[in-house]
C-alpha cells in the first residue's frame, strides 16, 4: 500500500471560517504576536494569553471540516495516510483523519508548565487561571509559541522521508523549521502543491494546482483514487 504524506496549513482551516494570524483582517488582528503567542507573553501576562486561546478554542469548536479535510478521508481506503499539520484545531479528526500530527500543538488540549509530557483534553471551551497539573502548576495552552522548539519536527521529518506521495496544501511554506519538511522528501516521490497563491521561490519537482483546498484537494483526492 502507497503512503501518502499531507502537509496542511492555516489555508485549509481558514476556508471553515478561522481566520490566520497573517490574514490582514486576521484571527489574531487585535493582538501582537509578541503579546499572546511567546513564552515571553506568558510570562508578563498570563491571563491575557489564557484569554486570548479561549476564544480562539471556542471557534474551533463551532468550524466545522470542509470538503478539502473530508476528502483527504477518503484516501485512506486506498492508501496509508498520514495528515502533518501546522494547524492547531482539530478538524481533520473531527472529518475522520486516523494519524494526526500536529506540529504546533492543539488548542483543545492543555500541559503542565512543569512536566511538557504531562497533557490534558481542556473539556469545555475555557482554560483559565488556577487550573494546575497533578504537580500543582498551572496549565498552559498546549501550544508550540514562537521561539519554542517544535518537539514533534523529528517525528513529521521521519515521515515526509517515507512518502510515496507528498501533498503540501493551504501553506505558502513560508514559516520554519516546518517549511523545511519539503527537503526530507524522497526524490522518486510524487510531490503536489494545492493553493491559491504561488509559493515564493517555487518547489522543483512539484505540480502546483492553482486552487483553494475546497476545490483543489476533492480534484486531486479523485485523481490518485483512479490511478
Amino acid at each position: 500500500m502507497k503512503r501518502i504524506v499531507v502537509l496542511s496549513g492555516a489555508g485549509i482551516s481558514a476556508e471553515s471560517g478561522l481566520k490566520t494570524f497573517r490574514d490582514s483582517d486576521g484571527l489574531w488582528e487585535n493582538y501582537r504576536i509578541e503579546d499572546v503567542a511567546t513564552p515571553q507573553a506568558w510570562k508578563k501576562d498570563r491571563r491575557l494569553v489564557l484569554q486570548f486561546y479561549n476564544e480562539r478554542r471556542k471557534q474551533v469548536k463551532a468550524a466545522k471540516p470542509n470538503a478539502a479535510h473530508l476528502a483527504l478521508v477518503q484516501l485512506e481506503e486506498k492508501f496509508e495516510v498520514h495528515i502533518v499539520t501546522q494547524n492547531i484545531d482539530d478538524l481533520h479528526e473531527r472529518a475522520g483523519s486516523k494519524k494526526v500530527l500536529h506540529l504546533h500543538g492543539e488548542i483543545l488540549k492543555s500541559r503542565s508548565t512543569m512536566d511538557p509530557h504531562l497533557v490534558y483534553t481542556i473539556e469545555k471551551h475555557e482554560l483559565n487561571e488556577g487550573e494546575k497539573c497533578e504537580l500543582g502548576s498551572q496549565l498552559r495552552p498546549h501550544i508550540v509559541w514562537f521561539g519554542e522548539m517544535v518537539p514533534a519536527l523529528e517525528d513529521a521529518a521521519y515521515i515526509v522521508s517515507r512518502a510515496d506521495i507528498l501533498i503540501v496544501v493551504g501553506t505558502s511554506l513560508a514559516v520554519y523549521p516546518a517549511a523545511g519538511l519539503v527537503n526530507y522528501v524522497s526524490p522518486e516521490a510524487n510531490k503536489y502543491v494545492v493553493n491559491p497563491d504561488p509559493i515564493v521561490g517555487g518547489l522543483a519537482g512539484f505540480k502546483f494546482i492553482n486552487a483553494k483546498a475546497g476545490i483543489g484537494i476533492p480534484e486531486l483526492v479523485q485523481e490518485l483514487i483512479k490511478s
